[in-house]
C-alpha cells in the first residue's frame, strides 16, 4: 500500500480506526458463517494461549523491539518515576475503580436489565479484567504513540513480576471468594511469548544488523522496512480474535453493549490518572503516553483465561472478559490519538 503521510504518520495508521472496525466485522462474519476457520485455529493452543494470535501478537512485538538498545534499559533506573507511577496506578487503584465502577452499574444503574445473579458474574469478569493489566498490546499504543520502547518494556516487565504476586490475592479480596487460581502455564507462556522472546530477537538483530551494516544503515534503511507490520499485525489478530467470540456476540447483543459501558468509563479513568499524574511528575511524553496505555490495556488472554478456568466458557464471567476484548481495541486508538494531540503538555 502506498503510504502518504499525514500528521507525522502512514496514511495506514491515520485510518486505522477504519480497518479495526472492518476487522471487527469480517472476523464475526467469518466466525458466524465460516466457523470451520476458528474451529481449525482453535486447534491450535497451549495453555488457552493461541498460538496463531500469539505469532501475530509477536509479529506485532518484534519492530518495536528492535528499537530498544540494551545500554538504555539498564538507564530507565536513573528516573524511575515513569515506573513508580504505573505500578501504583496498575495495582493500588486500577483493581478498586473498576470493582467500584463495575458494581455501580450492574448492581444499581442497571438492576432493572440485569438479573441480580448475572450482575454478580458480569462483576466478578470485570474484577478478573481490572486486575491483569496489559503485556502484549501495550506494546502497540506504545509504538503508535512513539513512546520509549526501553521504558515500555520495563514498565511491562516488572508488571509481569507484580502479577506473580499480587493478581491472586486482589481478585480473591474482591470478589470475596477463596481458591482463586493462576493458570500459570498461561501466564509463564505469555511473558515467555510476549516479552522474552521479542526482547531478545530484537536486541540479537538490532547488534547483528548494526555491527555489519552500521547504526545508519539500521536506522535509515532497515527499521522503516518494518513501518506497517505492528499494524498490520494487530489487524490480523482483531480478525482471528472476533471469529472466535462471534457467536458469542451475536447471541448478547444488550447485555453486551451494557457490559462495554462501565468497561469504557474504567479505561478512560484509569488512562487520564495516569497520564495527568505522569504530567505533574514532568515526565517526558514518551514515558507519560505507555504508562497511562498500560494502566488502561488489559492482559486479556490471562482474564478469559482466569474466567474459563473458574467458571466454564459459558459463564457470564467469561462474557464480561471477552466484552473487554471487544472495547478495547476502538478505545484505546482513541487514547491513542488525545495522547498524540496532547504531547506539548508535557516537557520537550
Amino acid at each position: 500500500m502506498a503510504k502518504e503521510k499525514i500528521a507525522g504518520i502512514s496514511f495506514f495508521e491515520h485510518y486505522l480506526t477504519i480497518w479495526v472496525a472492518l476487522c471487527m466485522v469480517a472476523g464475526i462474519l467469518i466466525g458466524r458463517f465460516l466457523p470451520g476457520i476458528p474451529e481449525f485455529l482453535g486447534r491450535f493452543e497451549y495453555a488457552n494461549v493461541s498460538i496463531p494470535i500469539a505469532i501475530l501478537i509477536w509479529l506485532m512485538i518484534y519492530p518495536m523491539m528492535l528499537k530498544v538498545d540494551f545500554q538504555s534499559i539498564k538507564d530507565v533506573g536513573r528516573s524511575p518515576k515513569g515506573l513508580y507511577l504505573t505500578w501504583v496506578v496498575n495495582w493500588l487503584i486500577k483493581p478498586f475503580t473498576m470493582f467500584g465502577i463495575s458494581y455501580l452499574f450492574f448492581h444499581v444503574i442497571f438492576s432493572a436489565l440485569i438479573p441480580e445473579h448475572m450482575a454478580r458474574d458480569y462483576l466478578a469478569g470485570a474484577v478478573i479484567l481490572g486486575a491483569a493489566p496489559c503485556t502484549a498490546m501495550v506494546f502497540v499504543w506504545s509504538h503508535l504513540t512513539k513512546g520509549n520502547a526501553a521504558y515500555t518494556v520495563v514498565q511491562v516487565a516488572t508488571n509481569d513480576l507484580i502479577i506473580l504476586v499480587a493478581f491472586t490475592p486482589i481478585v480473591a479480596l474482591l470478589l470475596g471468594i477463596g481458591g482463586i487460581s493462576i493458570p500459570w502455564a498461561t501466564l509463564i507462556l505469555s511473558v515467555v511469548l510476549f516479552v522474552v522472546i521479542p526482547l531478545t530477537a530484537g536486541i540479537y538483530t538490532r547488534r547483528t544488523v548494526i555491527r555489519n551494516k552500521g547504526f545508519d544503515y539500521f536506522q535509515n534503511r532497515f527499521l522503516p522496512k518494518f513501518n506497517n507490520i505492528t499494524v498490520g499485525g494487530l489487524l490480523l489478530t482483531l480478525i482471528i480474535i472476533f471469529s472466535f467470540q462471534g457467536h458469542v456476540i451475536l447471541q448478547n447483543p444488550l447485555h453486551i453493549f451494557l457490559i462495554a459501558i462501565p468497561l469504557t468509563l474504567q479505561t478512560f479513568l484509569i488512562f487520564f490518572i495516569a497520564y495527568l499524574a505522569a504530567r505533574v511528575l514532568k515526565l517526558k511524553h514518551d514515558v507519560a503516553a505507555p504508562a497511562g496505555m498500560i494502566g488502561a490495556s488489559n492482559f486479556f488472554e490471562l482474564a478469559v483465561a482466569v474466567a474459563i478456568a473458574l467458571f466454564g466458557t459459558q459463564s457470564p464471567v467469561a462474557l464480561a472478559t471477552i466484552v473487554g476484548v471487544l472495547v478495547e481495541v476502538p478505545v484505546m486508538l482513541t487514547l491513542v490519538k488525545i495522547a498524540n494531540r496532547t504531547k506539548g503538555w508535557f516537557p520537550a
